[in-house]
């Protein structure tokens, strides 16, 4: 990269142009070696005027005039009329023209030739190629060239490589022009090998060439060579034009290397490139990838002129640089300027919407396309269907996609995701199958979307059938598929197969250690999670803001206070990442669960930013754990000022103030919500038998087997009572003791895990999902059930994992 730069850096720009230079033609015959034009034919009024036509419509108004005159049949009207037909892309007219004409010069089967390959299929143009030959036609450079450049745009590789072989057979295999067209067509079909073989073979280069073969490198994504390219090019005497400083930006912009990129950046503007209009847009998008969309900006409004590609520039720079609001305002700008935004324009506002959840603009800007009737592109709906998904309104993104016709693969993976995110698990996998069923073929985004959906159910059956699938699918191979299965399995309590398929990997991206690291966290394995996290910092793997969260989390499930408060140091001080509201949160949650309650004030008080809910919530959650009341009243009035319509926070305090026996200050609690209409989360818990998902909610009675369940339930409180059991009642009050007992006994965590025991193989796992976190009670309870039943029970609640077997639990009684 540093010889890049300093290759750049001392670039001499050519004479100030804003063209190529001009390419010498290759000798082809003219009308007037061919045959004897009488001068009064030059000098007639319709030979000037169709000199000076400018579209079909004039062509066709000045020919009764030739005809008229009787000039019909004269060589220079035929060719003339030929070429302008061609050009004007009407070959049926042209060819009205053309195949009357006796005695046929070889220039106008060029010309045909040429019009075929510009405006009609390459099908017509080869055919029109082979009635050449059959007529004796010698071919000339120009017609390969002209077939070469169709193949290269349609991707016809094969038909590209038939006309090489003609190329080399008609002895042009030497032809700087035909060369040049064969590495432009092995180019833009994606044989960049053999476009590079045809360069090198070049016996000379023009600048076309070189730009042709820099440009191929560049659209190919291959960025270093491009550059490199453009260095044997300065060393080899010819210099860069406009041209290729527009082939060279997009590179830079893909590698990211804003080094490089001023350097470019410098010689455009000694060659006084930077003035031109496509110059500064690609200098625009540049600096945007490179993250500097400041200085992106700057180039924006120092332009004399812009157009609408670049107005999507630099609202696609806010966008991607994480300033949606921003981009948003340039839309707005763009509009009253009076710019009619195009379909790229429309995405990228449905983009910036989608990222602020800002669903009124959002619906706007579905009004603006409906009213440029963008409807009907699939890649705006497309668009329109995420910005629903991530503004939370995903029943109106599913009819939009079920009306839009042509759906694509990412039609139907933005739906995926779009339920998988807003936690419509069933939805995401209907989908999934639904697609399936109708022959299209996932892509590796799709499996990266669905899977997600599997680890929320939890079910390891199901997280089974879909790695099965990933492998039928040769997607075992892709980095972000695997660390997707990772974290499912984690999720699914099978945190062991997890780390089989992390150490099974070849290559692994900065997200497949955080999803190995939290899988650890959340089953209490907090030093196996800093282990793993040191063998990364060993290897290439550099962590970012998510690795230090999943670490600092670990500590905090496990009590490695320590830990946790080295790494939350080294992530500014060794690795200059700035900790975000969840890291703090993260550190109250840590000093909080070990009973340091002071210093978690502390730490909150002495933070450079305004503390957040994340962080007065893990305070008061804290609080709550080790019944401190003063401190929990701090962290809970400064918690209702930030979000006071959240109700669980008022439970958190009430069972606080129950637990200290504060009676008076629980009825203001309770009175607070209900006058604010708030209340408690359903305590609700979930366990799958078959195929089919059972719920469970305290105290309810609604499910087919609830007398045996609690029939059950009663023999099995008395077994594990006889074990050592002991109801802790302190969270229940104003009802006698036996009926404090009886409510512990019907929490939805016990009637999910007396019907698993039911309705399940004797020896065989039960695993229970449960929304809200576990109450002291219940695991206690699962200790001693796991003990007497002989079996292993795997709660996951809102937190982490519990593995409960043989009376112990994997998280130490530290939750």
């Amino acid at each position: 990269m540093s010889s890049h730069l300093s290759v750049l850096t001392h670039l001499r720009p050519i004479a100030n142009t804003n063209s190529t230079s001009p390419k010498s033609s290759p000798t082809v015959h003219t009308l007037s070696d061919r045959v004897y034009i009488p001068s009064h034919v030059y000098r007639h009024p319709a030979s000037l005027l169709l000199e000076l036509c400018t579209s079909l419509k004039e062509v066709r108004q000045i020919l009764p005039l030739i005809i008229k005159n009787g000039l019909y049949n004269e060589h220079l009207f035929q060719t003339k009329l030929v070429s302008l037909f061609c050009n004007y892309g009407s070959l049926t007219e042209a060819a009205l023209v053309f195949e009357p004409i006796p005695d046929k010069l070889d220039a106008l089967y060029h010309t045909m030739l040429k019009g075929y390959a510009k405006t009609s299929s390459l099908d017509d143009a080869m055919s029109f190629f082979i009635r050449m030959r059959y007529d004796n036609v010698p071919p000339v450079v120009y017609n390969f060239t002209y077939l070469l450049k169709v193949c290269g745009d349609t991707g016809e590789l094969r038909r590209g490589k038939e006309i090489h072989g003609q190329l080399m057979v008609n002895g042009f295999s030497l032809n700087l022009f035909a060369m040049t067209g064969l590495v432009n067509m092995y180019a833009k079909c994606r044989e960049i090998d053999e476009a590079y073989k045809m360069f090198d073979r070049m016996p000379e280069r023009d600048l076309v060439s070189w730009n042709t073969i820099i440009a191929g490198h560049s659209q190919n994504g291959l960025a270093e060579m491009a550059l490199d390219l453009l260095i044997r090019m300065h060393e080899e005497g010819q210099r860069p034009d406009w041209i290729t400083i527009l082939s060279v930006l997009p590179a830079v912009a893909n590698m990211g290397s804003l080094r490089i990129g001023k350097a470019v950046h410098g010689y455009a503007m000694r060659a006084e490139f930077d003035s031109l209009l496509n110059i500064s847009t690609a200098l625009v998008d540049m600096y945007s990838k490179c993250g500097s969309v400041e200085t992106a900006r700057l180039i924006f409004d120092g332009m004399e002129s812009r157009n609408v590609v670049s107005w999507n520039t630099i609202i696609a720079g806010y966008v991607e640089g994480g300033d949606p609001g921003e981009a948003m305002i340039i839309f707005q700008k763009m509009l009253d300027e009076g710019f009619e935004p195009t379909n790229v324009t429309i995405m990228e506002a449905l983009h910036a919407c989608a990222d602020l959840g800002d669903l009124e603009r959002g619906m706007l800007v579905h009004k603006f396309l409906d009213q440029l009737k963008l409807g009907n592109d699939v890649s705006v709906t497309n668009s329109l269907i995420s910005m629903y998904c991530k503004c939370k309104k995903v029943d109106i993104a599913a009819d939009i996609f079920a009306k839009l016709q042509g759906k694509t693969l990412v039609s139907w993976n933005t739906m995926i995701l779009g339920f998988s995110q807003n936690g419509h698990v069933n939805e995401a996998l209907n989908y999934f199958c639904k697609m399936r069923s109708q022959n299209i073929k996932p892509d590796s985004f799709t499996m990266v979307s669905v899977i997600p959906a599997l680890a929320e159910l939890s079910v390891i059956r199901h997280a089974k059938w879909i790695h099965a699938l990933v492998i039928r699918s040769y997607f075992d191979k892709n980095v972000f598929v695997m660390t997707a299965l990772i974290d499912m399995y984690a999720k699914c309590g099978a945190v062991g197969t997890a780390r089989k398929l992390f150490d099974m990997m070849d290559e692994r991206h900065v997200t497949t250690w955080n999803a190995m690291i939290d899988g650890y966290g959340t089953h209490g394995l907090g030093k196996a999670a800093v282990e793993l996290f040191k063998k990364m910092l060993k290897g290439a793997t550099k962590p970012n803001d998510i690795t230090f969260l999943c670490v600092i989390s670990a500590c905090s499930h496990s009590g490695l206070v320590e830990e946790g408060l080295h790494h939350f140091a080294s992530m500014r001080k060794d690795y200059g990442i700035e900790p975000a509201m969840d890291h703090y949160g993260a550190m109250v949650d840590l000093l909080g669960r070990a009973d340091r309650l002071n210093e978690a004030w502390d730490f909150i008080q002495k933070m450079p930013i305004e503390p957040g809910i994340t962080v007065f919530g893990a305070m008061l959650g804290a609080c709550k754990i080790h019944k401190n009341v003063e401190l929990g009243e701090k962290a809970a009035a400064s918690l209702f000022e930030l979000n006071p319509e959240e109700g669980g926070y008022h439970v958190l305090l009430a069972n606080i103030y129950a637990t200290a026996s504060m009676w008076d200050k629980l009825a203001e609690v309770r009175t607070t919500m209900e006058k604010k209409g708030l209340q408690k989360t359903p305590g609700c818990s979930l366990v799958e038998l078959g195929n089919e998902v059972h719920s469970f909610y305290s105290g309810s009675t609604g499910h087919p087997q609830s007398k045996r369940i609690y029939t059950f339930l009663e023999t099995l409180i008395d077994e594990i009572k006889a074990a050592g059991y002991v109801p802790d009642t302190n969270s229940i009050h104003d009802v006698e003791d036996d009926v404090q007992e009886q409510l512990l006994s019907s929490h939805s965590e016990k009637l999910a895990i007396a019907f698993g025991l039911l309705n399940t193989r004797p020896g065989s796992t039960i695993h229970i999902r449960k929304n809200l976190r576990v109450c002291g009670d219940c695991h206690n309870a699962t200790k001693y059930i796991s003990l007497v039943t002989g079996r292993e029970i795997i709660v996951r609640d809102m937190h982490r994992f519990h593995h409960f077997k043989n009376g112990l639990c994997s998280c130490g009684d530290y939750w």
